[in-house]
């Protein structure tokens, strides 16, 4: 897993930079109005400021100006060259829709300032490629193949009175520069949002210069409109104040940590071209905070110590009071995984500061936890870090109002069966503190460099989460950076058994090792890399410490998915549906404050949408394939197929729920809630929609499988399956009549490949792209539109097949360079179309028997349906 080579060089430098004495921090000055001196004649720099208009702010970093509706800056030539950070984030507007504060929907810019004759130029710092070249090469390659690429050009205005400094117009970037809008903008071909500026509205208004940094507030004015295919759906005035944030990066950089694609964390890309190898490489650095013991000897020495810079977060103070416990705990426990490699109150979390000017929550020097009053159910843990080290410079938990209903159903839906206290229309709060801990927790992984980690779940026995011991010992996962959720496996009289995840999982406390583990005897990242490579490797075959990243290109592991639990997920969703059926039986009984049936039409929901999750989940066993990062000469296999005798089981437990899913449309429930579709044919219909359109996936399977689940069985075992009531010669119930019909419907798609659409339903570009139904069931979509028109995309869905929505919102592309597992193309080896034309003639042959025999009226209507349509278009094909 080691990149093997002697030393880094960025592409602007050395990694590795002289230490520098940092000035003392002064309290930033007040921005003041400038008087010009009165002389018979102003310089230049005089004749640019004598408005009366003028006012400007000093720091020891630069001076800001703003004069006549302009913004200056005066920059000091020593600062030229030098790396910064520039960022913009909402810091009040109209709509949540289109803005949430403390959002950066644009990645900071990492630029410098660069002097050439009478200009400056603003250019993009180029880290991405990286030397190790022997004597005069190296600088000769740079210079030629790796310039930093220009942005914009600014004309010199002026000097200072000493010409240490040039000033220069930057108004355009702090009033509507399109890499910096503050405004969440795109989306898909599918969905987009659009703000379009009003630049006489457009207004300079606040400007800071500190030490190190500078703020610039700015009032815009929009027209926002959030459209799908084109048809604009919602227009409204946007009016928002954003916050522009310039930082200067450390000139003595952070020792980088290269990366073990065994451990998930979040990381920078980069190619190293070498003369100690043949071929230009890639490698990657995690993303960290830089944490150095104040006292290496005491650290060396095994003792605690306090971190020269600990990771502060603030608090905003818009938070309800019993939310601020529950952060500020999930902050908190993070030390419990710090402590034990040597840092003593490593993460802090403080109030924001009230009535100091130098604090402003946009600010990149301040990492915040935001209050969001949206109707999104949703929080987040974004972080920007310095792209030549990894080094993580600012991070923002934003958490959205309605979390809390989303977590009053979760704890509803997964644990009313076992505990009283969730059995009601609003948590108490001991509830809502503990599982708020548990979600904003998870968010601070993020923004201390933890990704997902979705294989944790997959690592306990499923009956050990039925063990009172097991589970007050280790919670419901290894980690928190699971989508593992609460103890839905649990059965009503499974007494002191543990409901939630744990505060830490031992995951988690190996990740933070891994990253965070200081070397105070190491002289460089290949030396640390040495040591932390045996730390992974001593966990290798261990399930507890297994890393499975999240899929969405690629969803085939059944072990590395979100919202499951245990080992075997047909066992877990057995249990699962058990409750499910004595929570909905009680339904009525639990909840009775509610005289709209509001609040029961939700939970209701949630318990269609838990069913459906079950399902996916024994479904993903189909054509499943484990998927695990390994090191050479370390035990374990990169990908192993689902044991064909598993595969075909789940696909039996799947035709068994379908036939018996009518417990859902419960009468007592559903009586009084709003006309809709029975749910048992919105969940058999999406179940069979995923099932058909797994084929690519049994292929893939079958091609790494000692013994294969093969793509005739598959298909062997759907006919069987979908037209059990046929072969049996019994009467056609509901589930049979959708079955069948979906069968018939991805048959003759694939027999008419002319129409746009794919075999079974899919083009080769979406065949591994997510459904709908698991966008929605999965959260794969943080935007929240898809939920917004989800009844809109049902319909396309519809019409072009399972994958075009994913792949037109972009959805397959979520995280994009973390190594994800990306799609595999089939089409060498995929046989649907032999194997869909056998399988109609199989049916035909059927039915033709079939419309004669069978046991009443509509069993025989039905099935001279299904005939005629397949003879009409398996004719001459």
């Amino acid at each position: 897993m080691l990149i093997t080579f002697l030393f880094v060089l960025s592409c602007n430098g050395s990694v590795n930079a002289v230490n520098k004495k940092k000035k003392k921090t002064t309290p930033a000055p007040a921005t003041t109005q400038v008087a010009v001196p009165k002389s018979k004649k102003l310089s230049k720099y005089e004749q640019l400021f004598k408005d009366k208009s003028h006012v400007a702010t000093e720091g020891g970093f630069m001076t800001v100006h703003k004069v006549k509706g302009k913004l200056y800056f005066e920059l000091p030539l020593k600062y030229m060259q030098r790396e910064m950070l520039l960022a913009c984030a909402p810091s009040s507007s109209s709509s949540t829709t289109f803005a949430t504060l403390g959002f950066k929907s644009n990645t900071p810019l990492h630029i410098k300032f660069v002097l050439k004759d009478s200009s400056v130029y603003m250019c993009k710092v180029n880290t991405t490629t990286t030397l190790d070249l022997k004597d005069q090469r190296e600088q000769h390659v740079l210079r030629e193949n790796f310039t930093d690429p220009i942005m914009e050009v600014y004309k010199i205005d002026a000097y200072n009175h000493d010409s240490t400094a040039v000033v220069f117009n930057m108004t355009p970037v702090f009033t509507g520069y399109s890499k910096l809008s503050p405004v969440t903008q795109g989306g898909g071909g599918l969905i987009s949002k659009r703000a379009t500026i009003k630049s006489a509205a457009t207004k300079l208004e606040d400007i800071k210069a500190f030490e190190d940094n500078i703020v610039v507030k700015t009032l815009f004015a929009y027209d926002a409109s959030l459209a799908i295919m084109g048809n604009t759906a919602v227009t409204v005035p946007l009016t928002l104040e954003a916050t522009h944030s310039l930082l200067l990066l450390p000139e003595n950089k952070m020792r980088p940590r290269l990366s073990d694609l065994r451990v998930g964390i979040f990381l920078e890309g980069k190619v190293l071209l070498s003369d100690h190898q043949d071929g230009m490489s890639q490698y990657t650095l995690a993303h960290r905070w830089r944490l150095e013991p104040k006292d290496k000897e005491a650290y060396r020495r095994g003792e605690l110590v306090e971190p020269v810079k600990p990771i502060t977060y603030y608090l905003d103070p818009a938070f309800p009071e019993l939310w601020k416990e529950a952060i500020r705990d999930a902050v908190m426990v993070w030390n419990q995984a710090f402590s034990k490699i040597g840092f003593k109150d490593a993460v802090q979390i403080k109030d924001f500061p009230m009535n100091d000017p130098s604090f402003d929550p946009e600010n990149l020097k301040y990492s915040c936890i935001r209050y969001v009053p949206s109707s999104e159910a949703n929080a987040m843990g974004p972080s920007w870090v310095d792209p030549s080290t990894g080094e993580i410079i600012n991070a923002s938990v934003l958490v959205y109002n309605n979390i809390i209903q989303l977590i009053n159903n979760w704890r509803f839906v997964q644990t009313a069966q076992i505990d009283p206290r969730v059995r009601a229309k609003k948590m108490p709060d001991d509830i809502i503190k503990e599982s708020l801990t548990y979600v904003i927790a998870h968010e601070i992984g993020h923004t201390l460099g933890l990704m997902h980690n979705m294989a944790a779940s997959s690592a306990f026995p499923v009956d050990s989460l039925r063990s009172a011991s097991f589970t007050q010992k280790y919670g419901t996962t290894p980690s928190i950076m699971d989508y593992a959720r609460f103890n839905y496996v649990a059965q009503p009289n499974d007494k002191g058994v543990k409901l939630t995840p744990p505060d830490l999982g031992c995951y988690d406390e190996y990740a933070i090792k891994w990253l965070y583990t200081y070397f105070p005897d190491e002289s460089d990242a290949l030396g640390e890399a040495k040591i932390i490579e045996k730390w992974v490797d001593e966990k290798v075959g261990d399930p507890y410490f297994r890393y499975g990243r999240q899929q969405v290109d690629l969803r085939i592991d059944p072990s590395a998915i979100e919202e499951d639990l245990g080992d075997d997920p047909m066992k877990a969703g057995t249990y699962g549906i058990k409750n499910l059926k004595y929570i909905l039986k009680n339904l009525n009984t639990w909840i009775t404050d509610d005289d709209d049936y509001s609040h029961r039409a939700s939970l209701y929901s949630q318990i269609r949408a838990q069913y459906l999750r079950y399902m996916m989940n024994v479904l993903y066993n189909v054509g499943g394939i484990y998927l695990t990062d390994v090191k050479e000469g370390t035990p374990g296999k990169k990908k192993c197929a689902v044991k064909r005798e598993t595969q075909r089981a789940s696909l039996k437990w799947i035709f068994n729920e379908l036939k018996n899913c009518d417990w859902i449309d419960n009468k007592s429930i559903t009586e009084k809630l709003d006309l809709s579709v029975p749910a048992s044919s919105t969940i058999r219909s999406a179940v069979m929609k995923n099932l058909l359109a797994s084929y690519p996936n049994v292929l893939l399977s079958a091609s790494v499988a000692e013994k294969p689940y093969t793509g005739i069985e598959f298909f062997d075992d759907l006919y069987a399956g979908v037209w059990e009531s046929a072969i049996q010669n019994r009467k056609v119930t509901e589930n049979d009549r959708v079955m069948q019909e979906a069968m018939i419907n991805n048959i003759i798609n694939m027999a008419n490949p002319g129409d746009g659409k794919g075999l079974f339903g899919v083009t080769s570009e979406t065949e591994f792209a997510p459904s709908l139904d698991e966008i929605l069931v999965y959260d794969l979509d943080e935007t929240g539109l898809v939920q917004y028109f989800k009844e809109e995309l049902r319909k396309m869905e519809s019409e072009y097949g399972k994958g075009f929505v994913a792949t037109q919102l972009g959805i397959t592309h979520f995280g994009q360079g973390y190594k994800w597992q990306r799609k595999v193309n089939t089409s060498a080896i995929n046989d649907a179309k032999t194997r869909n034309n056998a399988l109609g003639l199989k049916i035909v042959n059927l039915l033709t028997q079939k419309v004669h025999t069978a046991p009443d009226r509509v069993s025989r209507e039905h099935y001279q349906a299904m005939l005629t349509q397949l003879e009409k278009n398996l004719k001459n094909k």
